[in-house]
């Protein structure tokens, strides 16, 4: 039987350090089923990000839609997943 994962929203910015580093480690452990959300090349995903999570700041990752921020608890959460 298949193990369900939760539904997964990553919102990044491209130049942010720490973005980077979870859209690293997720390339690194082929993590490919993540949603991925730019919050500069689409304003609607920022305001989005502000509305459901409550803030500015990336990266952020909805996990069945509450978010989770912090790039190293991020990745310690994929890692727990996958």
């Amino acid at each position: 039987m298949a193990v369900k994962h939760p539904h997964l929203e990553l919102f990044y910015m491209p130049t942010c350090p720490y973005c980077q580093k979870v859209l690293r480690w997720m390339k690194d452990h082929d993590v490919e089923d993540v949603e991925l959300f730019d919050i500069v090349s689409e304003p609607k995903n920022k305001d989005r990000l502000i509305t459901e999570g409550g803030k500015h700041q990336v990266p952020c990752l909805f996990i069945d839609g509450k978010p989770l921020y912090e790039s190293d608890d991020i990745i310690a959460y994929l890692a727990s997943v996958y």
